[in-house]
């Protein structure tokens, strides 16, 4: 079945359909991973968005129910280059179009996608439509992608943060059923059961499984619960997730965050918990032209020198000229010099741009949690 992928600036890619069939809008961007595309589909920070994978041949291990960061996919629309029409993977349980299919996800293969990417990387990211179906016309679907939501302003988070809050156990979502030997281990674990409260942002099950392995139960809280409530369960640490949308239009989380960051109990952040943190200790934050998406950006470890190998996915990012002066940054990007991570010179607050969880990606920040957990302890 024919698709058409149409941008705001007036171009149009024409492929085939890879999903369901119909229509969807959202910001078009790229993602660089070679590997991970369930993952990527099932990020909530991906809300929103069309995402063009770079890599040219996807789906070709298939999918497993063990794989999702989330309940199901949540892009708003799929771009590929090739689709493997064959899933050969000993875990698999059905190929990529099946998978979309049932998940009602549009999607589009057989476009050029290092053209795309060009074009997403000198004019920036943009709003697009996907379309299927040989009656579908590109003028059409250009006007419809100038009338669609922009990113900036978007308050995302709403659409993916939980109902209410609950208490997380491995044993409530597939990825429990990960063998042993395909879990990283951590550098260690909890010396007792520490409790954090965790704000849902649109938050990926890895950074779960991540605090389960240290030794850490965790409450998850919907974003609009009150600094108050989460502080009645006397947690060890306060944890900001990961999240779709624009940072600057989530005041509410800010307050609950400004609030959290003058109590007595070490915070952490990662992504858009990032974006929220700073914002709560006097920071602003800006969108990124094409931003950051893909799992080799490399990020420098100001303290140590070191250099690690991260997985990244947001649009946005903290305004170095805005951070005071007890805020200090402790990691940056070596592709743009973007800040990636800061800490509060006095309190235990720390935060970063990056995903040390991974899923998909490398392992180089694992530490990132030994470190959260380090912090709770000394308070204890």
């Amino acid at each position: 079945m024919k698709a058409l992928l149409a941008l705001e600036n007036g171009q149009v890619f024409e492929g085939v359909a890879a999903g369901a069939a119909g229509e969807t809008s959202g910001e078009v961007v790229f993602n660089t991973s070679l590997t991970g595309y369930q993952e990527v589909l099932t990020d909530p920070s991906y809300a929103g968005q069309i995402v063009t994978m770079t890599a040219p041949l996807i789906g070709n291990y298939g999918v497993s129910a063990q794989d999702g960061e989330s309940r199901g996919p949540q892009v708003a629309g799929f771009v590929m280059r090739e689709e493997s029409r064959v899933a050969s993977n000993w875990r698999s349980e059905s190929t990529l179009r099946e998978y979309l299919v049932a998940n009602r996800i549009v999607a589009i293969s057989d476009v050029d996608t290092r053209a795309l990417t060009r074009v997403l990387r000198s004019s920036g990211v943009m709003r697009g439509v996907i379309a299927t179906g040989a009656t579908v016309r590109g003028e059409d679907l250009v006007a419809k992608a100038r009338a669609a939501r922009p990113m900036a302003g978007a308050d995302l988070v709403k659409d993916v943060t939980c109902p209410a809050p609950f208490d997380w156990a491995p044993a409530d979502e597939p990825g429990a059923a990960v063998a042993r030997d395909l879990i990283l281990e951590p550098q260690r674990r909890a010396g007792r059961r520490l409790k954090v409260a965790a704000y849902d942002l649109g938050m990926k099950y890895n950074i779960l499984r991540r605090f389960a392995e240290h030794g850490i139960d965790v409450r998850v809280y919907p974003a609009t619960t009150p600094a108050a409530e989460l502080m009645k369960d006397h947690p060890d640490g306060v944890f900001f997730s990961n999240g779709p949308g624009d940072p600057s239009a989530l005041p509410y989380v800010v307050d609950n965050a400004k609030v959290l960051a003058n109590a007595d109990v070490p915070v952490f952040g990662i992504c858009l918990g990032h974006q929220i943190l700073a914002q709560a200790l006097g920071a602003r934050t800006f969108k990124l032209k094409f931003g950051h998406r893909g799992t080799n950006h490399p990020v420098k470890h100001l303290a140590s020198g070191a250099v690690e190998i991260t997985s990244q996915n947001h649009g946005f990012a903290v305004d170095p000229a805005t951070i005071p002066d007890d805020v200090e940054v402790t990691h940056v990007n070596l592709y743009d010099d973007t800040v990636e991570g800061l800490k509060h010179k006095s309190r235990p607050i720390f935060c970063v741009q990056y995903h040390p969880e991974a899923a998909p990606g490398p392992h180089d920040a694992d530490y990132l949690f030994r470190e959260f957990l380090d912090a709770m302890e000394a308070r204890a």
